[in-house]
């Protein structure tokens, strides 16, 4: 195996000698050459996007980094100056000026950027800060490296201290004239809300991006997997120079429309006696165009057909799924689209520390959509932690409970989510119906299962705090879903983003459902008849444990024991109080009288 990574050339040691080898550093350069080619703003972004940091940092001492670590730094810096004059030249000083001051920022002795922030200054009709630009210029060079401004920087600062500089004007006013890109260019519908949060994911997404060319994104039903890749084409307009294009699957029901949907999104018109795809290809060629692919979960084989076909057929293209699973393509990178970071459970933070939170930053702004008073403050600031902890981080779950809010107080609504998700809808009436309840988001994957799968998913619900494979294996199986199939049948879960792999202890991997999804199988489970035997079995498991573990709690092996029913605490108290409650309360005194 180890032929096909590293082989010997000509006295020299190849990697990847069989196929392409991506590096970070290949994709930087490649990048900047596409920004320099295209002078857009959002090329030139991307390729700065792509810039991790100084080459090999923890081997300054390796002689033949020093010169391409130079190099590279230095490209950095020239594209952001390069920006800078983009959006100058755009009339955006605003965002010119920002460029500017990462350079200074990264490198406080280069002249030009400098002289960049005076003029913009001036422009802006604010000298007194060109001034201080200079000061700051001519501090830096004397402490630094012993020297003056040089005459032109000096001529720049008595032009603005005279008056023969000219001031703002409205040419000048700050304007987004970036990205009005021709309609040739993309087919991305215009944004109508804010984008909150994963500032570093979508950084790390386009990096991938580059080193790849088959990225899909899964997650959960709601996780924001095609917001993310909205937000993901955008930035990367103008980086690919035949466009960057969207395909939305979901309204799609047969595999065959799916090379059809492309061609239309990409205008290429079907030719007679010639089947669609291999159309596509030839057409696709020769093309660098970034293909966005959006909710293939239903359509996974036809999808998976189509992917194939055009990466062998069209070198330069690179495409974006987002499903719930994988299209299980060679060469596919997968990314796990991950819910929004929340409050921790046993948190007390006040609402300044909330505001660090993604989850809840969404709830704000898209609850001052409803009410443009409303206000994290600290009386409320407990209920919105609250919401945003029972809803696991789920962007659809948190918009869906913002949607509430001035009929209903936060308060309310955190008292209403508990064990139900009928408060998680919206009267849109153009969203699709999948998109106006949480529930029918559920629904929707759920209804993608195999009849096996569904069986398990609706059994898993009754663990609460997680569970191992072996603790799913003697739980879940009954009539249908024998012990044998559930490893699979997890795995397949797994795969459909329904269920969360939490790591790794000493009996394995544990598992767990998000709460919205635990209380949608939970119905499920309600709804199947199988939640009585289903309960009675985590019990009678959870009462042998506690069993087991009784003499050894005062025994040699008492920590390790400890821990154990530590990290089974929940599944515990629910095993104690659903016994109690129903119909075999002596399970749950026998399970007391063990844990006692």
């Amino acid at each position: 195996m180890g032929s096909r990574y590293l082989a010997s050339e000509d006295e020299q040691l190849v990697l990847c000698p069989q196929g392409d080898l991506w590096v970070d550093v290949e994709a930087f350069e490649q990048a900047a050459t596409t920004a320099r080619r295209s002078q857009d703003p959002a090329a030139h972004r991307a390729a700065l996007d792509l810039y991790a940091g100084e080459l090999l940092p923890t081997d300054r001492y390796e002689q033949w980094t020093e010169d391409k670590r130079g190099e590279l730094r230095r490209l950095y810096l020239d594209l952001l100056v390069e920006l800078a004059t983009v959006y100058e030249e755009r009339g955006d000083l605003g965002r010119a000026g920002e460029a500017l001051r990462m350079v200074v920022a990264e490198e406080p002795t280069l002249e030009e950027a400098h002289m960049g922030l005076m003029r913009l200054y001036t422009l802006l009709g604010r000298e007194a800060e060109a001034f201080s630009q200079y000061r700051l210029l001519r501090d830096v060079l004397s402490k630094q490296l012993g020297m003056e401004p040089s005459s032109a920087t000096r001529s720049l600062h008595e032009d603005i201290a005279v008056g023969r500089f000219p001031t703002s004007s409205s040419q000048h006013a700050v304007s987004s004239q970036e990205d009005t890109l021709g309609a040739t260019k993309h087919n991305l519908p215009a944004p109508r809300s804010s984008f909150v949060g994963r500032e570093q994911e979508l950084i790390e997404i386009k990096r991938t991006l580059a080193m790849t060319r088959l990225l899909t994104l899964t997650g959960v039903g709601g996780s924001g997997k095609t917001r993310f890749a909205l937000e993901v084409a955008r930035d990367l307009v103008g980086t690919y120079p035949d466009g960057v294009w969207v395909v939305e699957l979901a309204p799609l029901s047969e595999g065959e429309l799916v090379a059809k949907t492309v061609a239309e999104a990409l205008e290429v018109p079907e030719r007679p006696q010639v089947p669609l795809l291999d159309t596509l290809s030839d057409v696709l060629q020769e093309k660098e165009l970034l293909l966005v692919l959006d909710n293939c979960e239903h359509l996974l084989k036809a999808t998976a057909r189509l992917v194939d076909v055009l990466l062998d057929s069209c070198p330069r293209l690179r495409i974006l799924p987002t499903s719930r699973a994988a299209l299980e393509v060679e060469g596919e990178v997968r990314w796990s689209v991950p819910p929004l970071s929340k409050p921790e459970r046993q948190s007390t933070s006040s609402s300044e520390e909330l505001e660090g939170y993604e989850s809840v930053r969404l709830l704000i702004e898209r609850a001052r959509g409803r009410d443009p008073y409303f206000s994290l403050n600290p009386q409320n600031a407990r209920a919105v932690g609250e919401i945003c902890k029972r809803l696991e981080g789920i962007p659809l779950a948190i918009e869906l409970a913002a949607a509430r809010v001035g009929t209903l107080s936060v308060e309310q609504i955190s008292e209403r989510l508990e064990g139900s998700l009928d408060l998680l809808t919206r009267r849109g009436r153009t969203a699709a119906p999948r998109q106006r309840t949480l529930r029918g988001t559920l629904d929707w994957s759920y209804d993608l299962l195999s009849e096996p799968e569904r069986v398990l998913f609706r059994r898993l619900s009754v663990f609460a705090g997680g569970w191992t494979l072996a603790t799913s294996e003697a739980v879940a199986p009954g009539e249908r879903v024998e012990e044998s199939e559930v490893l699979d049948l997890l795995f397949g879960l797994v795969e459909n983003s329904l269920v969360v792999v939490k790591g790794s202890d000493e009996d394995g991997m544990r598992y767990r459902l998000l709460e919205p999804l635990r209380q949608y199988a939970l119905g499920k489970l309600e709804d199947s008849g199988e939640a009585e035997d289903t309960r009675r079995a985590h019990a009678q498991y959870f009462l042998a444990l506690a069993e087991e573990a009784e003499p050894e709690l005062l025994g040699p092996h008492e920590a390790q024991w400890y821990k154990r029913l530590e990290e089974e605490h929940d599944n515990i108290r629910a095993a104690l109080s659903c016994s109690l409650e129903g119909a075999h309360p002596e399970l749950g005194l026998r399970l007391a009288g063990a844990i006692w």
